[in-house]
Protein backbone atom coordinates (compact mmCIF):
# COMPACT_ATOMS: atom_id res chain seq x y z
CA UNK A 1 0.00 0.00 0.00
CA UNK A 2 1.02 3.42 -0.87
CA UNK A 3 1.47 5.67 2.00
CA UNK A 4 0.91 8.47 -0.14
CA UNK A 5 -2.40 10.08 -2.34
CA UNK A 6 -3.69 12.84 -3.66
CA UNK A 7 -7.70 13.13 -3.08
CA UNK A 8 -9.94 15.50 -4.55
CA UNK A 9 -12.00 17.72 -1.45
CA UNK A 10 -15.29 18.92 -1.43
CA UNK A 11 -14.43 22.47 -2.34
CA UNK A 12 -12.91 20.97 -5.74
CA UNK A 13 -9.42 21.54 -4.32
CA UNK A 14 -6.93 18.69 -3.59
CA UNK A 15 -5.32 17.53 -0.76
CA UNK A 16 -2.17 15.47 -0.41
CA UNK A 17 -1.80 12.54 2.54
CA UNK A 18 1.05 11.05 3.77
CA UNK A 19 -0.01 8.42 6.47
CA UNK A 20 3.02 8.74 8.74
CA UNK A 21 4.75 5.55 10.52
CA UNK A 22 3.67 4.06 7.64
CA UNK A 23 6.72 4.17 5.21
CA UNK A 24 9.12 1.56 3.90
CA UNK A 25 11.68 4.20 5.54
CA UNK A 26 10.30 4.64 9.11
CA UNK A 27 13.31 2.73 11.11
CA UNK A 28 15.87 4.45 8.83
CA UNK A 29 14.07 8.10 10.19
CA UNK A 30 14.57 6.93 13.13
CA UNK A 31 18.18 5.61 12.61
CA UNK A 32 19.10 9.08 11.63
CA UNK A 33 17.78 10.57 14.98
CA UNK A 34 14.22 12.20 13.55
CA UNK A 35 11.01 10.47 14.44
CA UNK A 36 9.01 9.16 11.26
CA UNK A 37 5.67 11.74 11.94
CA UNK A 38 4.07 14.52 9.55
CA UNK A 39 6.55 17.57 10.66
CA UNK A 40 9.58 15.18 9.50
CA UNK A 41 7.78 14.47 6.12
CA UNK A 42 7.24 18.44 6.22
CA UNK A 43 10.29 19.36 6.44
CA UNK A 44 11.39 16.47 3.47
CA UNK A 45 8.82 18.44 1.76
CA UNK A 46 10.50 21.77 2.32
CA UNK A 47 13.99 20.50 1.77
CA UNK A 48 12.65 19.02 -1.85
CA UNK A 49 11.36 22.35 -2.96
CA UNK A 50 14.07 24.69 -1.80
CA UNK A 51 16.94 22.22 -3.04
CA UNK A 52 15.41 21.15 -6.36
CA UNK A 53 11.48 22.48 -7.87
CA UNK A 54 11.51 25.54 -6.23
CA UNK A 55 8.91 26.49 -8.89
CA UNK A 56 6.92 24.29 -6.15
CA UNK A 57 6.98 27.23 -3.68
CA UNK A 58 4.14 28.67 -2.64
CA UNK A 59 1.77 26.49 -5.04
CA UNK A 60 0.56 24.05 -2.30
CA UNK A 61 0.04 24.99 1.85
CA UNK A 62 1.41 22.24 3.84
CA UNK A 63 -0.75 21.15 7.24
CA UNK A 64 1.52 18.65 9.04
CA UNK A 65 -0.05 17.01 12.18
CA UNK A 66 1.49 14.14 14.59
CA UNK A 67 0.03 11.38 12.57
CA UNK A 68 0.47 12.80 8.68
CA UNK A 69 1.58 15.06 6.41
CA UNK A 70 -0.83 16.94 4.10
CA UNK A 71 -0.43 19.83 1.88
CA UNK A 72 -3.29 21.51 -0.11
CA UNK A 73 -3.63 23.04 -3.40
CA UNK A 74 -5.99 24.80 -6.43
CA UNK A 75 -2.71 23.10 -8.26
CA UNK A 76 -3.19 19.07 -8.55
CA UNK A 77 0.00 19.23 -11.09
CA UNK A 78 1.72 20.49 -8.46
CA UNK A 79 0.59 17.90 -5.76
CA UNK A 80 1.47 15.09 -8.28
CA UNK A 81 5.02 16.33 -8.53
CA UNK A 82 5.14 17.05 -4.73
CA UNK A 83 3.76 12.78 -4.14
CA UNK A 84 6.55 11.72 -6.72
CA UNK A 85 9.60 13.16 -4.60
CA UNK A 86 7.77 12.12 -1.18
CA UNK A 87 7.30 8.58 -2.97
CA UNK A 88 10.92 7.99 -3.63
CA UNK A 89 12.27 9.41 -0.43
CA UNK A 90 9.74 7.33 1.77
CA UNK A 91 10.30 4.43 -0.68
CA UNK A 92 14.43 4.33 -0.81
CA UNK A 93 16.37 4.16 1.56
CA UNK A 94 19.34 5.86 -0.37
CA UNK A 95 17.40 8.76 -1.04
CA UNK A 96 16.22 9.48 2.16
CA UNK A 97 19.61 9.23 3.36
CA UNK A 98 20.86 11.60 0.52
CA UNK A 99 18.11 14.50 1.81
CA UNK A 100 18.95 14.26 5.53
CA UNK A 101 22.68 14.70 4.19
CA UNK A 102 21.66 17.51 2.33
CA UNK A 103 20.02 19.06 5.64
CA UNK A 104 22.52 18.88 7.55
CA UNK A 105 25.48 20.03 4.96
CA UNK A 106 22.99 23.14 5.13
CA UNK A 107 22.01 23.90 7.74
CA UNK A 108 18.51 22.73 7.28
CA UNK A 109 16.83 21.63 10.82
CA UNK A 110 13.87 19.56 11.15
CA UNK A 111 10.85 20.34 13.42
CA UNK A 112 10.22 16.99 14.35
Amino acid sequence: MDPIEIETTESGRYSLWLEAGTTGVDEVIRELGHEPNGHFWAGIADLLVASEVPSLKGRFSPDPEAGAFCAYSDDRAALEDLVARLHKAATEETRLRQLVDLATATGFEFDD
